[in-house]
């Protein structure tokens, strides 16, 4: 039988295909998947979403394209130019306070033999558990209109910049300590030896060893609180008043005003600053990683009563500021009627009687954050797996971390109203996706994408190579190699992936504000609702509900951790 033109052709093809695919092992097709699956995903979920929004900045309210018209108008409003203002002087001098505080912190913890240093960081590390709802709320109870030390003020407003630098600079001081603790943390006590053999004097040591070992430390931690502060979204919202910032202009056109294309504006205005951030960051870790060297030797405190005594009290201030703002919002949440009847109930925690929302927004973020752990978890570990252990597909490997990186350097806000657009498709099968926990899923995981990626590439970075050799000469899979080994090794690493996925899923606003429906709102959400409406008390009882749930996951992954650490990690032992 002879075959036709067309079906010889075809026939053709694959055998050429056969014969390409041949010289491929199946790991290696596996790895081609994997890298597809990966850049598909961020792609889809970073990618797409911002080339809407950047094309929806550049058409009219009807759809129709105007070029750089809105841009125009935006940036010719008067209140333009006072609303980037307020942001940018917002960012530095927050940014100025908390990385002087947080250094002040970090250098008792690393470099005094003060007691109590695990509690300390402890309570440094709370406002990491909890929506910055919640110290903008306390801040509304300790110095509101009707608050307890209103007086402490002088006559001034907490409804403005003196409120937003007070709950942005407790929400964002964890941040910047864990990055100063480690620059500290990592000094070579050769150095200091030095120092002290040549006679250098306590002051000329910190200023001439300690501030330039750590200054990568500084930028990098200067760096993150200004991206934080401009990017933030609730602490304005809720004590900010007529105060504005880019944040909250953004919030203003699309929920206020419903003017999409503003919106989409004032996003890539926001975006720009924030991307500008990321450069710096990138730049300054590099350096980090530069200056670190592997025979360095640990620095080594030594007593000493008056320094360890000035540590003490520095952090006993701190800490004490800390739990009186938490402390006030869960006193908030229980006094009957504030302020004028202070007697203790759980009234307020009876949402399905005072609030229209009842247990749903609780129990949806539960959701959110088990299934953003869980589902983020896996798809990291696998994607980093195949990044760094594969052997091939460079240019592919490239393009996923270059995108994997690309994750961190975008707002909440802007990544939430760029699926608006984007997935907000009546028309479309994207459009089933809107406003559902799905969606929210896959915001929250692209949002924290990159921060997971790093902690898992890292991990992997120090297994032994010998692994992956002898799995090789044994012929074992790569899957099986994976399953069986690298897993279990890179244990410490998925754990903190997954709680990192899920309290920052439980406490986010920004990232979400623009996608829930009202079968899918969230407990950040609901407070924020609460707290616009003047039910101030169920708001904070909502607000504690999360840092409650957060921090028990947070213990129960120390307990676990614990138990199964012990188990897999032995091979790191010497």
């Amino acid at each position: 039988m002879t075959l036709q033109p067309k079906t010889l052709g075809v026939t053709r093809m694959e055998n050429g295909w056969r014969q390409h695919l041949a010289g491929w092992s199946r790991d290696s097709l596996i790895q081609l998947v994997l890298l597809l699956l990966g850049i598909a995903l961020l792609a889809g979920g970073l990618l797409l979403p911002l080339l809407a929004m950047l094309q929806k900045s550049l058409q009219d309210l009807d759809g129709n394209w105007v070029g750089i018209a809105n841009f125009r108008d935006y940036f010719l409003s008067p209140n333009l130019t006072r609303t980037i203002g307020n942001t940018l002087w917002l960012g530095l001098l927050i940014t100025t306070l908390v990385v002087t505080v947080a250094f002040g912190y970090a250098y008792a913890l690393t470099r005094t033999c003060m007691p109590g240093k695990g509690l300390f960081r402890l309570i440094g590390l709370i406002p990491l558990l909890m929506p910055s709802l919640l110290p903008a709320i306390s801040l509304v109870y300790w110095f509101g209109n009707q608050g307890v030390a209103k007086g402490l003020l002088g006559g001034e407003s907490i409804y403005g910049p003196i409120g937003i630098v007070m709950g942005l600079g407790f929400w964002c001081f964890p941040h910047a300590l864990m990055i100063l603790i480690t620059a500290l943390g990592h000094s070579d006590a050769r150095l200091y030896e030095a120092a002290r053999v040549l006679g250098s004097s306590p002051l000329r040591t910190f200023l001439t060893v300690t501030l330039p070992t750590a200054r990568y430390g500084l930028l990098s931690a200067a760096i993150a609180v200004f991206t934080l502060t401009i990017c933030d979204f609730g602490v304005a919202k809720v004590i900010g008043g007529q105060y504005s910032v880019l944040a909250t202009d953004i919030y203003r056109q699309v929920i206020g005003m419903q003017n999409f294309s503003l919106g989409a504006v004032a996003s890539v205005t926001l975006l720009l600053p924030a991307l500008l951030s990321f450069a710096l960051e990138h730049r300054v870790r590099s350096k980090m990683q530069e200056q670190s060297s592997s025979k360095s030797v640990p620095y080594r405190p030594t007593p000493h009563k008056v320094r360890d005594l000035l540590a003490l009290l520095w952090c006993g201030l701190w800490a004490l500021l800390f739990l009186a703002l938490v402390g006030m919002a869960v006193y908030g949440s229980l006094v009957q009627f504030w302020p004028y009847n202070l007697s203790l109930t759980l009234e307020h925690y009876a949402f399905d009687s005072n609030s229209v929302y009842g247990w749903q927004p609780f129990t949806n973020t539960l959701k959110l954050g088990a299934l953003t752990a869980i589902a983020g978890t896996g798809l990291i570990m696998v994607l980093a797996w195949a990044q760094e252990k594969g052997r091939h597909f460079a240019p592919l490997r490239q393009l996923m971390h270059l995108l994997a990186m690309l994750s961190l350097a975008v707002p909440g806000m802007v990544l939430g109203l760029g699926y608006i657009f984007f997935f907000n498709r009546p028309d479309s099968l994207l459009g089933t996706l809107y406003g559902t926990l799905p969606l929210m899923v896959l915001s929250c995981i692209i949002h924290y994408y990159t921060v997971g990626h790093m902690t898992a590439l890292t991990s992997l970075k120090q297994l032994p190579k010998e692994l992956e050799l002898v799995a090789i000469s044994l012929r074992i899979p790569l899957l099986k190699a994976f399953w069986r080994v690298t897993l279990p090794a890179s244990l410490p690493a998925l754990l903190e992936v997954f709680i990192y996925l899920f309290v920052n899923a439980m406490t986010t606003t920004s990232a979400v504000i623009f996608l829930y429906s009202s079968d899918s709102v969230l407990a950040s959400i609901a407070v924020l609702n609460m707290e616009d409406s003047g039910d101030t008390a169920a708001a904070a009882a909502m607000a504690t509900l999360i840092l409650l749930a957060a921090a028990s996951v947070k213990l129960l992954q120390l307990g676990l951790s614990r138990t199964l650490l012990t188990r897999t990690q032995r091979w790191r032992q010497p």
